[in-house]
């Protein structure tokens, strides 16, 4: 029995070609990839969490092109260190166009008036703080970078280099390294570390939902803890595309 082949669309056919071309890359070549073919007319956003490892990714963008815009997620729900951290760690890095990213107020006036959704729906409330927020910002670009990587969590250990993400080429820079690479740059560049990480929180998200997690565990054991949810949404596969109807956020 014959099969016909996969056909890719040109999306699809980038990314592999990227992908095969850059997976055993290290990340500022991958970075630079990224940037030199999408950065040049601002067609290219990082996306950062500001979290516990968000230095190292921070970092590596910063030498080489430290006006990139850099998109940052203020679900209102952060912990103090997070906002203080951002500020400290933008500066240190002299990045020039960190863009902070909230929800919409019509979101929140209708599904969370009350500040408490994530006691009856996490995914409802990281929907409206995140998801949402970030699709909009998002139709303004091309192409997005990411920090995650294969050892987080189960859930990434077939993270590519380069992917598809909500209909625009997405990359993965830091897929490849180790928790022991990672830790070596940051040691390297004397990169300040998130305050939380020394109380036990190696994943840093909203502060209802993270908690520290004991030595030895997943590092992303901490989020929605008792919880089958291992993702905010951000980085899971949609059925449909964002919607682009110019809902309005304060963003």
């Amino acid at each position: 029995m014959a099969y016909e082949a996969e056909v890719l669309s040109p999306l699809q056919a980038r990314a592999a070609e990227l992908n095969a071309r850059l997976r055993d890359a290290h990340p500022s070549q991958i970075l630079r990839a990224a940037i030199e073919e999408y950065g040049r007319d601002g067609r290219l956003a990082l996306v950062s969490s500001f979290g516990a490892e968000s230095a190292v990714l921070l970092h590596l963008a910063s030498e080489i092109d430290p006006s990139i815009p850099v998109l940052f997620l203020d679900t209102g729900q952060h912990f103090g260190q997070t906002l203080d951290y951002r500020k400290q760690l933008a500066a240190k890095l002299g990045l020039t166009d960190v863009r902070d990213l909230r929800p919409a107020y019509s979101d929140l006036a209708v599904q969370d008036p009350s500040a408490d959704l994530y006691k009856r729906d996490t995914d409802a409330c990281c929907n409206i703080r995140k998801v949402l927020p970030l699709d909009r910002a998002l139709q303004d670009f091309d192409a997005w970078i990411t920090g995650r990587k294969r050892f987080q969590s189960a859930s990434r250990l077939s993270l590519p280099v380069v992917e598809i993400g909500e209909g625009k080429l997405k990359f993965n820079p830091l897929a490849n390294w180790s928790k022991t690479e990672v830790d070596a740059y940051a040691k390297e560049h004397a990169l300040p570390a998130h305050p939380l990480v020394q109380f036990g929180y190696p994943s840093i998200g909203c502060w209802p939902c993270t908690h520290p997690v004991e030595e030895g565990e997943d590092s992303r054991s901490g989020r929605w803890q008792g919880q089958d949810k291992t993702e905010c949404g951000i980085h899971v596969t949609r059925a449909e595309p964002p919607s682009n109807d110019g809902v309005g956020g304060d963003i």
